[in-house]
């Protein structure tokens, strides 16, 4: 079995907890979606960074709403390059695997899709489906 670097990105609408929270699910969500088999358990780690605009909250707490509590999480900072886009969240998952790299499918969303428009190509997304998976999720991680 391989490990594979799943990455992604997405962007808060504001620097408030809930903001951030909820941008972070989304996006975990959408990876989870584009990469069927992704479970917790198979994850070996997740590697957050955010820009210096969002302070009120680690993103990793996100992924421990949906259920990550085994999975170690690490937050940072990017790199503070001028002009280059806020509020932006970003996301390294390392997935336990034995599917080929080329299998493995990228995530950037909201307005973070420009950092790559050429792995921004998803399926269509039924959000509404989503926030319902996603809120399922959290149900399951309070029962627990």
């Amino acid at each position: 079995m391989s490990i594979r670097g799943i990455r992604g990105a997405t962007v808060a609408r504001e620097n408030e907890p809930e903001a951030i929270l909820s941008a972070t699910r989304e996006l975990l969500s959408a990876i989870i979606e584009a990469n069927p088999g992704l479970l917790p358990a198979d994850v070996a780690s997740a590697f957050f960074t955010v820009t210096d605009d969002l302070t009120a909250v680690h993103p990793a707490l996100g992924a421990r709403q949906l259920g990550w509590t085994e999975v170690p999480l690490m937050c940072a900072r990017e790199i503070p390059v001028p002009g280059s886009l806020a509020r932006c969240i970003r996301v390294l998952v390392h997935w336990n695997t034995d599917l080929p790299a080329h299998a493995i499918r990228h995530v950037y969303i909201k307005g973070a899709a420009a950092l790559r428009p050429d792995l921004s190509q998803l399926p269509p997304v039924d959000w509404d489906e989503l926030e319902g998976w996603i809120a399922e999720q959290l149900t399951k991680a309070n029962a627990r």
